[in-house]
């Protein structure tokens, strides 16, 4: 177990919770919104200190199936030497209201869950160059190669 130190930039921010305790990620809820035409940017009034040799993922929920939003960049990283708040920015597109024959944004509000955190190890790597690499099954099969 690690011990994850974090502090609030708002008053209003919740500690981040998980589903049960055995779920990987750890809700995040927003406590602000940034609209503009390009995306909607959460902010979570929570920052972290990271301890070394962990990573921060920011993967969005299951329940983003219900919007026309998706995670900007994915999957967000925070390193360990990030001491900022943890933001989540969405791409969205405009669906129409059949009521009322406009254009709407389907969005998260303020105070709702909008994304989880899964805090993991990483190794030290070192790069080594070489001339040939060893053989696998696979090989160079990209895209589609092990499937249909």
């Amino acid at each position: 177990m690690i011990t994850l130190k974090f502090a609030k930039t708002k008053p209003d921010a919740k500690i981040p919770t998980r589903g049960t305790s055995t779920s990987a990620g750890w809700d995040l809820y927003a406590v602000s919104a940034l609209y503009t035409l390009d995306y909607i940017e959460y902010g979570t009034g929570i920052k972290l200190e990271i301890p070394t040799g962990y990573v921060g993922l920011l993967f969005p929920r299951s329940s983003i199936s219900k919007y026309n939003l998706s995670l900007c960049n994915s999957v967000g990283v925070i390193d360990s030497c990030y001491r900022g708040e943890i933001m989540l920015r969405f791409k969205h597109a405009f669906v129409e209201d059949y009521a009322s024959n406009k254009l709407v944004v389907q969005e998260y509000e303020v105070g709702e869950k909008i994304g989880q955190l899964i805090i993991m190890p990483f190794p030290e790597v070192e790069w080594k160059e070489t001339e040939q690499l060893s053989e696998s099954e696979r090989g160079e099969g990209g895209f589609g190669s092990t499937g249909e």
